[in-house]
């Protein structure tokens, strides 16, 4: 169950860093609020994920989820570079989560 709250923690990690575009330096408040929340709410789910699992573990986790998501995004919505040499990198970061789960128990 902590695994799952981890990744969902990963996936409000990704709004608020995607939300931090939108709120065009904090000028805009409704992204601004939104991204305010997704924070509050993934740092919690972090927090919760930690009762259990290791902390170098849940934190690496959370960040490589949090930036592989994050990337995705930006590719698909902002056009940024899908390079090979990138996405090659992302997939050596889910490599490490996946890693990190397999060597982890708990």
């Amino acid at each position: 169950m902590n695994w799952l709250i981890l990744f969902l923690a990963g996936l409000f990690e990704i709004g608020w860093a995607i939300g931090l575009k939108y709120t065009e330096g904090f000028t805009r408040p409704w992204p601004t609020i939104g991204t305010v929340l997704a924070m509050v709410v993934s740092v919690a789910m972090l927090g919760l994920a930690m009762k259990s699992l290791p902390v170098g573990t849940a934190y690496a986790v959370w960040v490589g989820v949090g930036a592989v998501g994050t990337a995705i995004l930006g590719i698909w919505l902002f056009g940024e570079s899908a390079s090979i040499g990138r996405l090659v990198s992302l997939g050596l970061i889910v490599a490490g989560i996946v890693g990190l789960k397999l060597a982890t128990p708990a």
